[in-house]
């Protein structure tokens, strides 16, 4: 069963709707005595860092969050979700993340090291190439999927990071994944086969897999 982290800043309709899709069970909630029920936790998010880290700090959900990643529980973080995994962000003040990968979210310059502008949001569909094997990429050679966003992971290990897209000059952390925490830049709800094969993936994972 998946328990979908409902803090109010998700995109619940969307993943919901995705799960149904996969014959997934799940249920959205905000209460730690539920969620603590679920075989995997899912967290999405839209929207901004900061205030997304209020709420959970507010509720108590991430000492929750972090209690049930300590445990070895299943972790997905979607889009700002996966963004909040991390150590901080520089988005409207630097703001402390959930700091379960190590890390940082920086916005985007807008402008490459040869001076030449893109644009921000990063907006659009971007092609997946692969750094290494992991479980929530099984089944899945290349692809597609979709971005929006103006923040991007900075992130400190490596080997955290499983894909990466290009955009701008810079390679974006796609897939990131250390143990049974997980985290999807793109909206893999909204990215066709590949998105639908990577939550499938996730929802599908033996409790002892790893990233």
């Amino acid at each position: 069963m998946i328990g979908i982290i409902d803090y109010g800043m998700g995109n619940l309709h969307s993943v919901s709707s995705a799960l149904k899709r996969l014959e997934q069970p799940y249920f959205l909630s905000d209460k730690k005595e539920e969620l603590d029920q679920a075989d995997k936790l899912l967290l999405p998010g839209v929207g901004s860092f900061k205030d997304a880290m209020l709420i959970l700090n507010g509720t108590g959900l991430t000492d929750f969050i972090k209690e049930a990643a300590a445990a070895g529980k299943p972790l997905l973080g979607i889009c700002l979700g996966m963004q909040l995994l991390f150590e901080e962000s520089e988005e409207n003040g630097l703001t402390k993340g959930l700091g379960l990968l190590p890390g940082r979210v920086e916005r985007f310059s807008g402008v490459t090291n040869n001076g030449e502008a893109y644009k921000v949001p990063h907006m659009g569909w971007n092609k997946l190439q692969y750094n290494r094997r992991s479980p929530l990429i099984e089944n899945l050679e290349e692809g597609f999927v979709y971005f929006v966003h103006s923040y991007v992971v900075q992130s400190d290990d490596p080997e955290t990071v499983i894909a990466e897209a290009q955009y701008g000059d810079r390679a974006v952390p796609a897939v990131v994944g250390s143990n049974n925490i997980f985290g999807t830049q793109f909206h893999p709800e909204k990215s066709s086969e590949v998105g639908m094969t990577i939550l499938s993936n996730f929802c599908n994972l033996a409790e002892e897999a790893k990233a």
